[in-house]
């Protein structure tokens, strides 16, 4: 198997984007003190206590910057190929490990990560391990992907 980067389809404006998530994710430490983890962020907004302004303005950002970018650039086109069960089976997974990590991929991979963590970086490492292994069990050995 090979993975092969279409160039064609790169802009700079990815680069701004990954820019844009960096400033942030410093702006919410260095200013606030807290980690950028989404599933942190978006649980927050679930649970009947008090929200805060700046929760709801990055899921905010996280839903217009697809509006945005199509300003500057047409969005690509995405296909889903996959079973709906198997998408469902799919973000049940995705949820439990995240509880079970306790933090995502963002807090841990970006800002974990970034803050040297040794719990951040075996987490991350796990994500990327449990990721290929099972793409390859889905795609090669079950032929679900």
């Amino acid at each position: 198997m090979t993975i092969q980067i279409d160039w064609q389809a790169f802009t700079p404006i990815s680069l701004v984007g990954g820019l844009i998530l960096g400033v942030a994710t410093v702006i919410l430490l260095l200013g606030m003190g807290r980690i950028a983890g989404i599933s942190g962020i978006a649980s927050s907004l679930l649970k009947p206590k008090r929200v805060e302004v700046w929760q709801i303005l990055f899921v905010l950002g996280l839903v217009v910057s697809p509006l945005l970018y199509q300003l500057a650039s047409p969005l690509p086109i995405m296909q889903v190929t996959s079973s709906l069960p198997l998408l469902i089976g799919a973000g049940l997974l995705v949820g439990f490990g995240t509880r079970l990590g306790s933090g995502c991929t963002s807090g841990h991979g970006i800002c974990g990560n970034a803050r040297l963590s040794p719990r951040s970086m075996a987490a991350t490492v796990t994500f990327m391990l449990f990721g290929v292994l099972t793409v390859y069990i889905g795609r090669h050995l079950l032929g679900l992907i």
